[in-house]
Parts: structure tokens; sequence; C-alpha cells
């Protein structure tokens, strides 16, 4: 068998494909007996969505010398006929594999599941931490109590600030327990940090991103995570418009249409790297490099937000640039 599609579950699996003598096989198979039934059919290529677990049976199945297709499964809604079952998907799969103009998602190593995974984790405490300071402030604020906006602000003033407060003992009491959450929480982002620093020191990859500007342990330790050595795009940009930094297009009639960013992106990615861009835009008025004054005539022609948005498209073209030659940033 050439090509086997899969509709993955949690605890049932369901397999599409056709043989060499034109019989369609499509089953509904459990969790255990899933990778038996692989290596009967023996198939040169599996193909399946890239979503949940998708990236653990992929590096299982090419263990066993599959060759693994993960296909988005925005790509695969369109080839999915009638109602919605898992035999219809399983075929659809199959289906969209087949396309010779059809894109694939590469199966990520364990090092980089692992490291997605620390972000994932930071980027969830970060949001509860977010929502903390909103939540002390907010319950302040009818104290008639204002803090100024910003993490690092709030860490600085809030101990302070409910000390001097006229408070009730209990009031000042729920205050206590709120700040002693936050200081928690915040020990808990500056540990995934460290680890995020230790990771970047030991890994080559990492120290030559850390080397562009705007870029620290948590971009480039998300970017190796992300895209390993950027070999899956043919360019820096289209690395650059997966990540989602560059306009929308509507063309017709020859006639094009650009828009703003789209929401098609690596979300995360994509704010990590405007937050870095940002950074760098606060220095740019004491450097005279070709970057900074680049940085500064479309500064004065765009606007703040686009240039930051177009320098963090430069950084992540110049991350694959330097991924794929494996040399550091010069600047010019």
């Amino acid at each position: 068998m050439q090509l086997l599609a899969v509709d993955l579950g949690k605890q049932s699996f369901h397999i599409h494909g056709i043989t060499g003598d034109g019989e369609i096989i499509s089953r509904k198979l459990s969790r255990a007996k899933f990778l038996d039934a692989v290596k009967r059919l023996n198939p040169a290529i599996v193909a399946m969505e890239a979503c949940a677990s998708a990236h653990h049976w992929g590096r299982a199945l090419e263990a066993h010398g599959c060759t693994i297709r993960l296909i988005h499964p925005r790509f695969v809604k369109p080839f999915v006929k009638g109602a919605k079952n898992d035999a219809v998907d399983a075929e659809a799969i199959y289906e969209a594999a087949s396309r010779p103009t059809m894109r694939f998602v590469p199966v990520k190593t364990l090092a980089q599941q692992d490291l997605q995974m620390l972000h994932r984790m930071r980027d969830r405490v970060v949001c509860e931490r977010t929502a903390l300071i909103n939540h002390i402030r907010g319950l302040l604020g009818e104290y008639g109590v204002v803090l100024s906006a910003g993490a690092f602000r709030f860490r600085k003033q809030i101990t302070e600030t409910v000390a001097s407060a006229p408070l009730t003992e209990l009031a000042s009491d729920l205050f206590s327990a709120l700040i002693s959450e936050f200081r928690a929480l915040d020990e808990r982002v500056a540990d995934l940090d460290r680890k995020l620093v230790a990771i970047c020191r030991d890994n080559e990859q990492c120290r030559r991103l850390a080397t562009l500007p705007g870029v620290g342990p948590v971009i480039a330790t998300a970017l190796v995570a992300a895209v390993d050595d950027g070999r899956h795009f043919s360019s820096g940009r289209a690395m650059a418009a997966w990540v989602g930094l560059v306009p929308r297009q509507y063309t017709t009639g020859g006639k094009p249409r650009l828009g703003g960013i789209g929401k098609k992106a690596s979300h995360y990615l994509r704010r990590q790297l405007i937050h870095g861009a940002r950074a760098v835009l606060l220095t740019i008025a004491r450097r005279n490099d070709r970057l900074a004054k680049w940085a500064q005539e479309l500064l004065a022609r765009a606007g703040h937000n686009k240039t930051a948005v177009a320098m963090a498209n430069k950084t992540v073209r110049m991350a694959w640039a330097m991924l794929r030659t494996e040399k550091n940033f010069q600047m010019a």
C-alpha cells in the first residue's frame, strides 16, 4: 500500500487506504491495535491531521520506516464529503494527502515538543499573573486606590500601597492573601524563565538566534521549538508568512489588494516577536547602522505599530537565513 490515511482519536482511530488491487480499506481500530494494523498493511506513506498526539504517532510510525505527512486541519476540511464522521474524515485526509501541491507539517522531535510545552506553561502562568494583577487593581479601585498599569510598577508599588491605604482589617487580610498569590505566580514565571535561559545557553541554534536585535532566550527558544532549522520553508518570506507577519492578500482580476496581518498565524510566536521589535525601536534613535536607519525612515513614514510589525518580519527573515547558513548575526 502506497498511502494510508488515519483519523486520530483518543481511544479509537479510523484508517482509510487503497491496496494495489484497488480494494478500499476503511476500518475502525482501537488504540491498542493501531500500530500492529499499520505494520501489517505496511504503507509507504501515512497521512494524518496535525492535531493532538499527531507528532507522537508520527515519531512512532517513522521508527517503522513510514514517511509521515501531517496536514493542517484547515487544508483537510474542503475534502470532507457529506456529514462529518470518522470514516469521512479519514477519506478526506487521504484525498488531501494525494494532492501534489499540498503543504505538510514537519514532525516535531521530542526536544522540540518539550521546549514547546515549556513555552505553553509559561504563557499560561503569565496570563494568570496578568489576570490577577488586573483583579487586584480593580478591587483597590473600589477603595479609591489607583495603581499604575504594568507588572513592573505593580510589583514595586503593591505592598507599600496596601499598607498605607485606609482599609479595614478584613480587606487588609484579603489583599495580603492576593499579594501572596501574586508573588507565587511571579516566582513561577521567573523559574520558567531561568529554564529557558539555561536551554538557550546550551543550544547552539538558540545562541545564534540570540545575537539578533530584539531576540532573547524566550524568542530564540520559541523559534527553535516551532521551526527547528527552518529547512521546511523555502524562503524567509515563507517563514514570515507562516508566523503571520505579512499582509493578507485578496487578488482578483489581476488587481492585488493587500490588507493588514491576518488571524491565520502562530499567535504566540508573532506576539513575542512584535514585543521584541518594540524593544528594538526604543533604541534606534541612538544607533547609526543600516537596520536603524531603515527603521527610522519607516517610523517617520508609517508610524510605530506598522514599523514594529515590519521589524518583526525582518527579524524572522534574518532568523531563517541564520538557521539555514549556521552563521551569527552581523550588523551591516
